[in-house]
């Protein structure tokens, strides 16, 4: 067990963009992956798609709008506040989606030390963490400045190919300060744009008790400060969602024996943005499929996403491979806390996340946010991933390699939800915001289940 510093990473990915390499093919890929949220003001189904964003939100954070939470909605404020903090060093807040057992074995390896220092189990998977977030945390924090004023940083303009990207489309930055009643450099907004559901919303519903260091904190000090100032830090794409979600993905990868619940833990902390009133649906909606679209284009091991120097001289160049590494090394560490095989030791789980019913429940329900269709063409039918996006099928195939890539393509292709949402516009990047990787994996574990039998 090794003590590292916190990387670079924490610091930038939920506040500002972090700067790894000068805008690339896969930063201008991601953005107009995500520049329908550009658009909605300029037709019928997208301003309901805006409207109804602005109210499923404050309803959520409020309580007003009982979801099928995790824990009971007190509970759930408590959780939501705990899950400020990141700790992308090792992913060990999300850890509790091993269960209770493989959790505390993966606590016992890898936990934090303090605000800026954490263990790992290996050097490998601190690496594999790091490259992974270090992507995804890139892409949600360009998009950030991105979609409020077409800057890089608030400041400086960003190229002309992505000024290209809101043009072609007729697309609007700011979308949600404009119509939300908060103009970019308004009183009480975000400077640069697309103010924060705290800043928009009549009422924020206040969280007060300890937080992930069991320091008595709430949700206020996280939101405007002067533990986390997000007052201009624009809110799309959801930053937290794209580190929960990739963490969760990874972690699912390395114990592919808890993979749904480790998503359902994935949308658990992108709904905790919401119910500490730092992000609209739309936001973890984005932010979901930025993670989703970037771990299946590392996994196929994509040459815009592989070979890239993160930082401090970090990069992985076969990413697959490196899962296959650190998850041998994962597998060994928790069998050897934990006593027994980790198959029998994912079962043995008291926590939140036991309840398979639940969790399914839940994590539906964070599928769409029950926002209005904006894309009435893709929402009867479903979208061929093997077509549309194939590196799709590595999510499931690198976890169950029993699994072909059509197959995992298929499974995933049946196993959508609901189309013709925000970012459903028909387009490789808008599938992703469709899998629903919960079904998806109990799909996978059934058919091969079957044909082994």
């Amino acid at each position: 067990m090794k003590k590292f510093l916190l990387p670079v990473v924490f610091a930038l990915c939920s506040i500002a963009p972090l700067h790894i390499w000068a805008q690339s093919k896969s930063d201008l890929v991601v953005l107009k992956g995500l520049s329908p949220v550009s658009t909605l003001a300029n037709t019928r189904e997208g301003s309901a798609a805006l409207a109804a964003n602005y109210t499923v939100t404050g309803s959520i954070q409020t309580g007003a709008l009982r979801q099928s939470t995790l824990l009971p909605f007190a509970e759930q404020q408590q959780q939501a506040l705990r899950d400020v903090f990141i700790t992308s060093g090792n992913l060990a807040q999300l850890a509790d989606g091993l269960g209770t057992t493989l959790g505390s074995a993966y606590l016992a390896r890898a936990h934090y030390v303090d605000r800026t220092h954490f263990t790992s189990i290996s050097q490998t998977i601190a690496n594999l963490i790091a490259y992974a977030e270090s992507t995804s945390s890139h892409h949600a924090g360009v998009g950030k400045f991105f979609f409020a004023n077409a800057t890089t940083d608030g400041k400086k303009p960003v190229s002309k190919e992505a000024t290209n990207i809101l043009s072609e489309i007729n697309g609007h930055s700011d979308i949600f300060g404009q119509n939300y009643g908060h103009p970019a450099g308004s009183a009480g907004a975000d400077a640069y744009g697309n103010s924060r559901p705290f800043q928009t919303e009549p009422v924020i519903a206040p969280i007060v008790g300890p937080d992930y260091f069991n320091t008595p904190s709430d949700n206020r000090v996280y939101n405007r400060g002067p533990m986390m100032n997000l007052t201009n830090s624009p809110s799309y794409p959801s930053g937290h969602t794209t580190y929960g979600y990739t963490g969760s993905i990874l972690l699912a990868l390395l114990v592919p024996e808890r993979y749904e619940q480790m998503i359902a833990r994935g949308a658990e902390y992108g709904n905790d943005r919401i119910l500490v009133g730092a992000h609209y649906a739309m936001d973890v909606l984005g932010g979901r499929t930025v993670a989703l679209y970037d771990m299946a284009h590392l996994l196929a091991n994509d040459p815009a996403y592989v070979g890239q120097n993160v930082g401090r001289g970090l990069t992985i160049k076969d990413f697959r491979a490196a899962v296959t590494a650190a998850r041998s090394e994962t597998l060994t560490a928790l069998q050897a806390t934990c006593g027994e095989s980790v198959a029998a030791c994912a079962n043995e789980d008291t926590g939140r996340l036991n309840n398979p019913a639940a969790n399914e429940t839940f994590y539906s329900s964070t599928q769409t946010y029950n926002l209005p269709v904006v894309y009435p063409k893709n929402a009867t039918e479903l979208e061929d991933v093997a077509k549309l996006a194939p590196e799709a099928g590595y999510l499931l195939t690198v976890a169950f390699p029993s699994l072909s890539l059509d197959e995992a393509n298929r499974i995933l292709t049946e196993t959508e939800g609901p189309g013709g949402g925000f970012l459903d516009n028909g387009s490789d990047f808008g599938v992703y915001s469709r899998l629903n990787l919960y079904r998806a994996a109990l799909r996978a574990k059934a058919f091969l289940l079957n044909r082994s039998r």
